[in-house]
């Protein structure tokens, strides 16, 4: 079965291994990809259908109907803000469909803070032959349009 992935916003997408984190740079949490969002990329929506397992202001876990989780993670050491400059839109246990809006918040904000906005996206303990990159580093995509595939080898 295969689970496409959207971008949860728009901007340009990045090489996981450039995101300036070394747990997402060496996709200890799982292989994904990260975009670099616009200034005015203000809202954060769902990367895939399914129920919200948790649900931070500055990240999200989504699991799928067949239990694969995928998280988008919102800037780097955001969570040292304490929600200040977010919004959610939605709360854990909540149904939501890819492209559903999750969040509001503010890249250009986090940036002034002296933090990266990049978005890492992780298709959670997949194995890395199991992600496919469908908008290559370097390209703009627009919240929800297709990133990645997760195809599970079932």
């Amino acid at each position: 079965m295969t689970l496409v992935i959207v971008s949860p916003v728009a901007g340009r997408v990045v090489p996981l291994s450039e995101v300036p984190d070394p747990v997402f740079a060496q996709a200890i949490v799982g292989p994904g990809v990260a975009v670099e969002p616009d200034d005015d990329a203000t809202d954060a929506v769902a990367p895939i259908s399914g129920t919200i397992a948790k649900l931070h202001p500055h990240a999200s876990v989504i699991g799928s109907s067949d239990d694969r989780g995928v998280l988008a993670h919102l800037g780097i050491d955001t969570v040292q803000l304490e929600g200040q400059g977010f919004t959610l839109h939605a709360g854990d246990g909540d149904t939501v469909t890819a492209g559903q809006l999750l969040t509001t918040w503010s890249p250009a904000d986090v940036r002034a803070g002296g933090r990266s906005a990049i978005v890492p996206v992780i298709a959670m303990q997949a194995e890395p032959d199991q992600v496919t990159i469908l908008a290559q580093p370097g390209t703009h995509v627009a919240a929800g349009d297709p990133l990645m595939q997760w195809t599970d080898p079932q």
